[in-house]
């Protein structure tokens, strides 16, 4: 190899290195404020609800715009995004650690998001256009270790800033990790852009944006305004919602209605030859399709059960934010483990069967926690589920990423990654809400029925103060009467069971999904890698 060669091996090496932190932060930004929000709600006096949209409000926009974001990074430069993505996380990330009120943190939240979804899909295409053959699975698999990694370290991260210091903290640290990045990514990220991009589907975009964001709200809110007849009127500045019919099912007829507006309006732009929000043409590529179905719904059950444990294990069992965030770390350690055994066997079986051992993994390891979860549990019975658990998203997150973009040509990078990182970004967020929304109505079903002793009013004040504070309010009980205090203990333990057989339930619809999924020969791939190889120059832009 010559000198020339190796330098430039080198830097695209030293470049995956500030990729790989730069997904980190923002992977890390969507866990580390767990364990910091039962301070969270003690300083700011946030409410449930606001509870599931500090983390849901971040999650939303991400997905949301993602695939914007791909399409425009491809057009103007995907290191200009980049860096324009991180800069803009990081000032949000100021606004966060300063936040008074619960809205300003949300606030905050949402524009970490547009941030974080600037950068997602531009750190996977930047791979698929630097690396090829071997070693861009190397690099994919290096980019979806981080991933799995970074789901548990940030709340022991988040656990060490909250009890040494604030949980301010938790959105301060992203300020110098922000400066890192940007200044690594303008020394070793070599910029390149699509030679054929035009037009931005903006009709495209609005409708992905509503479809989303109606979900969302009718999954998190259903709760508070009523799944069908109105439970609390919504009430914006002077005017209120005059119907006894609950605004939620009017919010999910707009899902509806915009979801199938948007497809049929990508394949009408597609069929008449112009540029579409959503490549639907990638779909006819069945790794591409039944990938991106698989990464969805495993998603749902990956993500929306880290909403969960951090509440029950500093509500109900006690711990501090650096405590929980110890019980934790057994995700990452079974994550960096999940690693070295792809690693080892990565050669020797295809993608897809590690694919579907990690899954199985994983549902070995949300079940477990649903048997030995209640309120006398110790962190003994519990780490060694996590770490299954643990184990089981390192394989699988790694992989499903390289077989979902295997036959995506490098043209349509930008699209294809935005589409991968939308569908796990939708599973993520369909996850919060509707765990979230498990857990907080299950707690208070279950609370109300052990309560049912008590007079009405009383009852309803006791439940409300538990399930509004997201169990916050559990130890205060205390001092009012131990038996209480027990009853909500017993009860939000209950729905934190609840919420993790439901999660596996998603696990298993995912694997499922996953024998959809046609393995490769190893002569296969290497015929795969040998055409990659020989793209032709004229697809890709790079510039220094």
């Amino acid at each position: 190899m010559s000198e020339v060669a190796q330098g430039s091996s080198r830097r695209r090496w030293a470049g995956l290195v500030f990729i790989s932190i730069a997904v980190a932060l923002i992977i890390v930004d969507s866990t580390i404020v767990n364990v910091a929000i039962p301070s969270i709600i003690k300083d700011l006096g946030i409410t449930s609800t606001q509870v599931q949209w500090v983390q849901e409000s971040y999650t939303l926009v991400f997905a949301a715009l993602l695939l914007v974001f791909g399409t425009l990074a491809d057009r103007y430069g995907r290191r200009k995004m980049l860096i324009i993505g991180v800069t803009i996380f990081a000032l949000a990330s100021i606004l966060a650690a300063f936040s008074q009120t619960g809205d300003l943190l949300i606030g905050s939240r949402v524009i970490q998001g547009i941030g974080g979804a600037m950068v997602l899909p531009t750190t996977l295409s930047i791979i698929n256009a630097t690396f090829r053959g071997r070693e861009r699975g190397i690099a994919f698999a290096v980019w979806g270790s981080t991933i799995g990694g970074m789901v548990a370290v940030g709340p022991l991260l988040g656990g060490w800033l909250t009890t040494y210091f604030s949980w301010r903290w938790a959105f301060g640290i992203n300020i110098p990790f922000g400066i890192l990045i940007i200044v690594g990514t303008l020394l070793f990220v070599i910029e390149s852009k699509a030679t054929d991009v035009r037009r931005i589907d903006v009709v495209g975009a609005i409708l992905s944006i509503v479809t989303s964001a109606t979900l969302v709200f009718g999954l998190i809110e259903g709760r508070t305004y009523g799944w069908w007849l109105v439970n609390k009127p919504l009430t914006i500045g002077n005017w209120t919602w005059p119907f006894d019919l609950s605004i939620i099912p009017l919010v999910f007829a707009v899902t509806i209605l915009a979801g199938a507006a948007f497809v049929l309006w990508g394949l009408h732009r597609q069929r008449v030859g112009k540029t579409t929000l959503l490549a639907f043409s990638l779909f006819s590529i069945p790794s591409f399709r039944n990938g991106n179905i698989a990464a969805l719904i495993v998603s749902l059950g990956e993500f929306g059960i880290i909403l969960s444990l951090p509440l029950w294990l500093q509500n109900v069992l006690g711990y501090d934010a650096l405590q929980t965030g110890f019980v934790l770390l057994a995700l990452a350690i079974g994550s960096f483990v999940a690693s070295g055994f792809a690693g080892a066997f990565g050669n020797r079986v295809s993608p897809v069967t590690i694919v579907r051992v990690g899954l199985l993994a994983e549902i070995i390891g949300v079940s477990g926690l649903g048997f030995v979860i209640s309120a006398n549990a110790t962190w003994l019975m519990i780490v060694p589920f996590l770490f299954v658990y643990g184990f089981g998203v390192g394989l699988a997150t790694a992989q499903l990423t390289g077989v979902v973009l295997k036959d995506v040509p490098i043209e349509a990078s930008g699209q294809g990654s935005g589409t991968s990182s939308t569908a796990r970004q939708i599973g993520s967020a369909l996850g919060i809400a509707i765990l979230g929304t498990i857990l907080f109505t299950s707690a208070g079903t279950a609370l109300d029925s052990r309560l049912s002793q008590l007079p009405e009013a009383q009852r309803t004040q006791i439940v409300n103060a538990v399930v509004d504070s997201a169990g916050a309010a559990i130890p205060g009980l205390e001092k009012q009467s131990a038996s209480i205090a027990e009853d909500a203990r017993i009860a939000f333990s209950d729905a934190t069971r609840f919420s993790a057989f439901s999660a596996a339930g998603f696990l298993v619809l995912g694997f499922l999904a996953t024998l959809r999924l046609s393995g490769v020969s190893r002569d296969r791939e290497e015929e795969l890698e040998a055409a990659e190889s020989a793209v032709p120059a004229g697809h890709e832009r790079p510039t220094s």
